[in-house]
Formats: structure tokens, C-alpha cells, sequence
């Protein structure tokens, strides 16, 4: 890679927090903005051994970073969080809404609590970071945040009506949020990942991942890392005229 192309994703001196890094495509959303420059605070609801790791792998790739321990369901802890992380850094110029759970099941033998905490994480969670962070972006007149919403949320999924639910809302959320932040030079912006090895792909059975595999052109799942590349992309000067869109990293997979 040449200079000037190593220059335009660089991430030096930005700061980006990513709720849900320790592990997953988080974890790969963290390790592809350390090796652009950033400085990473990883964000889990336990700052356990996974994100311990995680932090390590950061500042292996010659970046620096910061563990953030709360949880994003949690109005109070995400304000405690997000001001431990702004008393150490002068702002988050880049935030990634990655934080995601499933309780998959069909909808006459869902719970009340599988529908609440799927929404509470996904949809819900996010939209508590968004308005602590988006505060600091708007003093500053800058930022990014990207959302990491679903094919799911798009097409739907048998067996999938609360993570469909959450991952459709975010996108609506997503495009409404960049409107009202455009005028203060905050893009926002979503990925939406297809069939990803280790991802939510971990919650289906072989025979359901099979099935959905049969309508993917490319024929195969996608790595973490393409989805990582698609932040990495929306996170940099390359993406400086685009807000309220939706990257899809799904091999063509459109039903």
C-alpha cells in the first residue's frame, strides 16, 4: 500500500470506543482501527478475560487503548462509562454500536424476556451510547458513529422476529440520527453484516445456516474482518460525504 492510500484510512490520533469488543466481530472491529492508528477502548458489560485479550491485541498491533466496563442496557453505567473514557481522552471521535445478543425462537414460544433483552441490547442499548457520546461530538462538531445492524434487519428471519425487530429499528435509527447530527459534522452511518463465521451465525443450527447459505451468490460466510473493513472505511477521511447509509457485507445475499 502506498503512502498516500496508507494516509487516507489512517486513524492516528482519533479515538474510537467499540461497545461489545472482546470478542466476535467486535474484536475485529477493534484490532483493524488499532492497526489505523486509533486508540481503542473496548467495551464489554464484564471487561472479563476476553476483553483483557482483547486490549493485549490491541497494543499488539503498536496502538494504544483503554478497557470500558459497562453495560449499554444500563442508562447510569453508560454515562459513568463514557465519562471514565472522556476523563482519560479528550473526546471519542469514532463510536461503534456493535453490542448485540439473540434469543432466537419461534414467535408463539417466545418470552417476554427474550423479545425485552433482545430490543433492550440491540435497539435500545445503542441508542443510550448514541446520546451520551453524540453529546461530546456535538461540542466538538465532529464524529462518527457506525451502527452494526443485520441482514436480518432487512429481510427478516423465521425464528428471529426480536433480532429482526431490533436490527430493522436500528437502521431507522441510524438514518434518522444522521439527519438530525449532519448539521454538526457527525456522520452516522451503518454495516450490515450477512452470514459471518463467528458471529450471531453461532446461534443457528448447521442445517438453518446450510439453508441460508443457498441463497448467498458468493457461497460462502463472510470473516469478521470484512466487516471490520467496512468501519474501517466509514471511520476515515475516504467517507467524509456519506451519512445515513447502510454497508452491506453480506456476499449478495438479498431475498
Amino acid at each position: 500500500m502506498n503512502a498516500s492510500a496508507c494516509d487516507s484510512m489512517s486513524l492516528g490520533g482519533k479515538t474510537a470506543l467499540v461497545t461489545g469488543g472482546a470478542r466476535g466481530i467486535g474484536r475485529a472491529i477493534c484490532l483493524t482501527l488499532a492497526r489505523a492508528g486509533a486508540f481503542v477502548v473496548v467495551n464489554s458489560r464484564t471487561a472479563g478475560e476476553q476483553a483483557e485479550a482483547t486490549l493485549q491485541m490491541v497494543k499488539e498491533q503498536g496502538a494504544d487503548g483503554m478497557l470500558a466496563r459497562f453495560d449499554v442496557t444500563d442508562p447510569e453505567g453508560v454515562n459513568s462509562g463514557v465519562g471514565e473514557v472522556l476523563a482519560a481522552r479528550d473526546a471519542i471521535d469514532i463510536l461503534v454500536n456493535n453490542a448485540g445478543i439473540a434469543r432466537d425462537s419461534l414467535l408463539a414460544r417466545m418470552k417476554d424476556a427474550d423479545w425485552n433483552e433482545v430490543l433492550g441490547t440491540n435497539l435500545t442499548g445503542a441508542f443510550h451510547v448514541c446520546r451520551t457520546v453524540s453529546k461530546t461530538m456535538i461540542r466538538k462538531r465532529r464524529g462518527r458513529i457506525i451502527n452494526v445492524a443485520s441482514t436480518a434487519g432487512e429481510i427478516g428471519n423465521a425464528g428471529q422476529a426480536n433480532y429482526s425487530a431490533a436490527k430493522a429499528g436500528l437502521i431507522g435509527f441510524t438514518r434518522a440520527l444522521a439527519r438530525e447530527l449532519a448539521p454538526r459534522n457527525i456522520l452516522v452511518n451503518a454495516v450490515a453484516p450477512g452470514i459471518i463465521i463467528g458471529g450471531m451465525t453461532q446461534q443457528l443450527t448447521e442445517k438453518q445456516v446450510e439453508a441460508v447459505l443457498d441463497h448467498v451468490p458468493l457461497g460462502k460466510m463472510g470473516r469478521a474482518e470484512d466487516v471490520a473493513a467496512a468501519v474501517l472505511f466509514l471511520s476515515g477521511p475516504m467517507a467524509d460525504y456519506i451519512t445515513g447509509q447502510v454497508i452491506r457485507v453480506n456476499g449478495g445475499l438479498y431475498m
